[in-house]
């Protein structure tokens, strides 16, 4: 359906207002915690009036949502040639974006909150999780199309290997970088990696 003509309601958005605020409340997160956080706290760090933060955001939980996903909107999967390179690439970006203290401490109060209120989890799929899953369906789009996977021949099946290939890089880099507190390093990536990639190149040479 198209939109009416005619101009818009209300006052457009500033996108650097906006940015200022989603940084300003991942450094809040960072010093006070979930628990600290306050809407206005974060206003006043921004520079901005507090009726303005709500107007974007109507509560502490949609902030903070928006707050991670815009850093996790930073990902990209670039075409590198090959799958091998692809994942080792994304990979060392996600894990310098949770070297971040700011990155770090916004995912997990995010996440430990979200472990006591349903609605907040399922915001966090709808904005975080299921978006971020656009890197899985781009590296495995290049790596059919260079002939390294085979392409899919049922989207049910393409639709749960998207999930599982993502749960499995996320939550692997998640974990050692938040809850092991180990580092990243170039050699675990490519450890890593070609870990992941067996299972995959087996089933594109058979």
């Amino acid at each position: 359906m198209t939109a009416p003509a005619g101009p818009r309601k209300g006052r457009p958005r500033n996108a650097e207002a906006d940015a200022a605020i989603l940084a300003a409340t991942r450094e809040a997160l960072a010093e006070l915690g979930w628990g600290g956080l306050t809407m206005g706290d974060v206003a006043v760090r921004a520079g901005v009036a507090k009726t303005t933060l709500y107007r974007r955001w109507p509560s502490k939980n949609e902030l903070v949502v928006a707050a991670v996903a815009e850093k996790l909107d930073e990902l990209e999967m670039a075409d590198l040639g090959s799958l091998r390179a692809d994942i080792e690439a994304v990979v060392g970006r996600f894990a310098e974006l949770l070297s971040a203290p700011e990155t770090q401490a916004a995912l997990l109060a995010l996440f430990a909150e979200a472990t006591r209120d349903p609605l907040l989890r399922l915001r966090v799929r709808e904005a975080i999780i299921e978006p971020q899953k656009r890197l899985v369906l781009a590296g495995r789009a290049a790596a059919q199309a260079r002939g390294e996977l085979p392409a899919d021949t049922c989207a049910e099946a393409a639709a749960a290997a998207v999930d599982i290939i993502f749960d499995t890089v996320a939550g692997t880099v998640v974990h050692r970088m938040l809850v092991s507190g180990e580092p990243a390093t170039a050699e675990w990536i490519s450890a890593f990696t070609t870990l992941l990639l067996h299972p995959l190149t087996e089933i594109a040479a058979g």
